[in-house]
Formats: structure tokens, C-alpha cells, sequence
């Protein structure tokens, strides 16, 4: 109304009819307990009190832009959700479905980031330090024994604790998942067997698998799943449950929607 300093075009400007503008304007003033503007047959002038308060309405307008704004950009930008190695397969589909943008992150890489705001959610093996997050459990998977096909172990049909007596287990470093790298091998423990050696195996799936195949009395415990040429995933008596979970900040302004995801 200030900038166009006519009723009807400022209310045509506003997509509003000129009464529904002039009523709103009597009830500011009423609020405000002081005339904004002189009506005069050719317009309607600011008084010096509605000059004083068009710019603290502008910065009010602009801050309720930004806002909406930003409510459309959790709404239509895409989910970053980032992703283990070894995460289950059935899950897997349901994050493509959804169009997120998925990351290969180790867990302690996901919660770095979950905490700084970087990152949407994370799918992660338990348990890790989720203190805070919401944690829903998406899988739960016995483990088996990973093996060469060209070990002893693999004529087995399946595979005892004491079968692994004397053998070398292969975990990846400690520091990419702290949590279920200590569960695991306390785990292995209660169970009767530890492990010769624990191997720091390399993150990457091809260098894993080499060294799986040619590091001689070595075996990895993971979930079943379909094995690189060269293994063979034997099942493993009284194993072991890895449980994967979908976790992200309760506070995250699109909560609901990561919670769709499951």
C-alpha cells in the first residue's frame, strides 16, 4: 500500500479485493492506536508512523519467504542417506525407490556427520553410540562364515565355533565401526573361540575378497549373502544376530519423511 499509494492497485498487487485490504488496514491502525495513512480522493498518503514501519514489514515478508522456503527445500530436495558396506540387500531397493541419494559411509563417518547436519540418516550396523537419534532396526541376519573355496572348512555344510579354532578372523578397522566391531568380537568370545589374529581387512570389496582367497587360514563372519568367485558362505551354528538400523535426528525437520522410508 505504501509503494503503490492507491487502495484498488495495491489490492489488485495483492490478489485481495480493495475492501478486504482497507479492513485489514483500519484494524492496524486501530491496533497500533495511530493513523498510516491520509485518504484523500486521489490516494492515500504514509503518515511518518507508517514510514517508520515499512522497513521492520519488509524484513518481516522477507523472513517469512526464507521461511517457506526453506520448508520447500526439506520437502522437495532429495534425502541424503548414507550406507554401509555389508547393508542388507533388502533395504537396499526401498531407499532407490524413494530417490534418495545414497552414500557409502562407514558408521562412525554416519554419525559424524548425522550430528553436524550433513547427512539425513544412516544405515548402520549395531550397536553404535546412537544416543539421541531415533534408531528403528530394519534387518536382523545370522552370521555366517566367509571362507576360500579352496579352505578345508569349505567341504563343511555348515560350521561349529570349534571349527575355527586356530584360524585368523578378517574385520575391517576399528575405527570405521567401533560399536559393532567390540560387539562382534565379544560375541566371538562368549561363543568359545578367539580368533589367532584379528586381520584389519581393507575397506575395499576387492582387496576384502583377495585376501579372503589367498591369506591362507583366515574367515570373515557376515551375514549370508551371495559370495564373490572364489568363496563359499557356510552357515554358522548358534550365531550371532547383526541388526541393521535407519537412524537420524528426531529434530530433523523432515523426520516424517525418513521415517516413510521403512
Amino acid at each position: 500500500m505504501a509503494e503503490e499509494g492507491h487502495l484498488t492497485r495495491a489490492a489488485e498487487r495483492l490478489g485481495i479485493r480493495a475492501s478486504s485490504l482497507s479492513q485489514q488496514i483500519i484494524a492496524l491502525e486501530r491496533e497500533l492506536d495511530t493513523p498510516l495513512f491520509v485518504r484523500t480522493q486521489a490516494g492515500m498518503t504514509p503518515t511518518a508512523a507508517a514510514l517508520a514501519l515499512l522497513p521492520h514489514a519488509r524484513r518481516m515478508l522477507e523472513e517469512a519467504d526464507l521461511g517457506a522456503q526453506a520448508v520447500r527445500d526439506t520437502v522437495d530436495r532429495p534425502l541424503r542417506v548414507g550406507v554401509t558396506p555389508g547393508a542388507p540387500p533388502s533395504v537396499l531397493p526401498a531407499l532407490h525407490a524413494e530417490a534418495v541419494e545414497i552414500d557409502d559411509l562407514s558408521a562412525a563417518r554416519q554419525l559424524e556427520l548425522l550430528r553436524r547436519g550433513a547427512l539425513d540418516a544412516g544405515l548402520l550396523a549395531l550397536p553404535e553410540a546412537v544416543d539421541g537419534l531415533r534408531v528403528v532396526v530394519v534387518s536382523e541376519r545370522p552370521l555366517g562364515v566367509l571362507v576360500s573355496d579352496t579352505h578345508p572348512l569349505a567341504r563343511l555344510e555348515d560350521v561349529g565355533w570349534d571349527d575355527l579354532t586356530g584360524l585368523d578372523l578378517l574385520l575391517y578397522e576399528r575405527e570405521l565401526a567401533p560399536g559393532y566391531h567390540d560387539a562382534l568380537l565379544a560375541e566371538c568370545a562368549a561363543a568359545g573361540w578367539r580368533p589367532a589374529h584379528v586381520r584389519s581387512g581393507p575397506p575395499r570389496r576387492t582387496l576384502f575378497v583377495a585376501e579372503l582367497r589367498h591369506g591362507g587360514d583366515v574367515v570373515a563372519l557376515r551375514p549370508r549373502e551371495e559370495p564373490a568367485e572364489g568363496l563359499r558362505w557356510l552357515p554358522l551354528r548358534e550365531a550371532p544376530v547383526v541388526r541393521h538400523a535407519l537412524v537420524w535426528d528426531p529434530a530433523h525437520a523432515s523426520s516424517d519423511r525418513i521415517a516413510a522410508l521403512l
